[in-house]
C-alpha cells in the first residue's frame, strides 16, 4: 500500500491513543479528590491532615464527587470505547495492508474504504455527543453546588465551564476525522490504482497468450508445409 496511506494510518492510531489519555486525564481531573478514595491524586487528599474540608462539609463534598462522576461516566466510557476500538481497526488495516499493491484484495480496500467513512462520521458525532453530555453535566445544580464548595476554599478551577481536558478529546477527535477523511480518499484512489493494475495485467496476459497462440499456430502450419513438399517431392 502506499505510504501516504500508511503515514495516515499510524496517525490515526496516535490520536486514537491521545483520545484515550485526554478522556482518562480529563475525569481524573475534574472528578474531585473524595471521588478517587483519598488517594491523593489532586492538589491534596481529602481524608489527610491538609484537608480543608470538615464534618458535615466533608460528607456533602464527597457525595457531590461521586454523583458527578457519575454523570459523567457515560461520556467516558463512550470516548474509552470509541477510541480503543476504531485504534484497533485501524492499527489491523494498517498491518494488513503492509504488502505490495498487486497483492491486496480489492473486499480489503473497500472494506478499508467504509471504515475510514464510517470512523470519520463517528467521530464527528462522538464529539458533539460528548461534548453536549459535558455541557449538560456542568449545567446541573450538582456541579453548581460544587463549584461553590470548592470555590470557597479557593479551588476555583473545579467550575462548571468546559475543561481543558474536555476541549483536548473534542480536539484530537475532530483531528483523527479529519485524517480518517484522508484516508477514505486515499483508499478510494488505491482502489482505482488496483483496477487498473489487474486491468492492464488482464490485458497483458491476454495479448501474450494470443501471441503465444499465434506463434503456435504458425510453426505448426509451418512444419505442415514442410511436410507437404517432402511428400510431393517423393511422389
Amino acid at each position: 500500500m502506499g505510504k501516504g496511506l500508511g503515514i495516515l494510518q499510524f496517525s490515526e492510531v496516535v490520536t486514537n491513543i491521545l483520545v484515550l489519555i485526554c478522556v482518562a486525564a480529563a475525569q481524573a481531573a475534574i472528578s474531585g479528590y473524595t471521588s478517587m478514595g483519598g488517594l491523593g491524586a489532586g492538589a491534596f487528599s481529602i481524608d489527610s491532615a491538609y484537608s480543608p474540608f470538615q464534618g458535615t462539609e466533608l460528607e456533602q463534598i464527597r457525595d457531590l464527587d461521586l454523583q458527578y462522576s457519575q454523570q459523567r461516566t457515560p461520556g467516558v466510557y463512550g470516548g474509552v470505547a470509541v477510541s480503543i476500538v476504531v485504534g484497533a481497526l485501524t492499527l489491523l488495516f494498517l498491518v494488513g495492508g503492509a504488502k505490495p499493491l498487486h497483492r491486496l484484495s480489492s473486499k480489503f480496500l473497500m472494506a478499508e474504504f467504509v471504515f475510514n467513512i464510517l470512523a470519520c462520521i463517528g467521530y464527528i458525532v462522538g464529539v458533539g455527543l460528548y461534548l453536549h453530555l459535558m455541557i449538560l453535566v456542568n449545567s446541573t445544580e450538582v456541579c453548581r453546588l460544587r463549584n461553590r464548595l470548592y470555590a470557597r476554599h479557593g479551588y476555583t478551577f473545579m467550575n462548571c465551564d468546559v475543561q481543558g481536558g474536555d476541549a483536548a478529546v473534542a480536539l484530537f477527535g475532530l483531528i483523527s476525522s479529519c485524517l480518517y477523511c484522508a484516508s477514505a480518499v486515499m483508499s478510494f484512489l488505491t482502489m482505482r490504482t488496483l483496477k487498473k493494475i489487474t486491468r492492464d495485467m488482464y490485458m497483458n496476459n491476454t495479448v501474450r497468450r494470443d501471441f503465444e497462440e499465434f506463434e503456435h499456430s504458425k510453426r505448426t502450419n509451418h512444419r505442415e508445409d514442410k511436410a507437404d513438399q517432402q511428400l510431393t517431392t517423393l511422389v
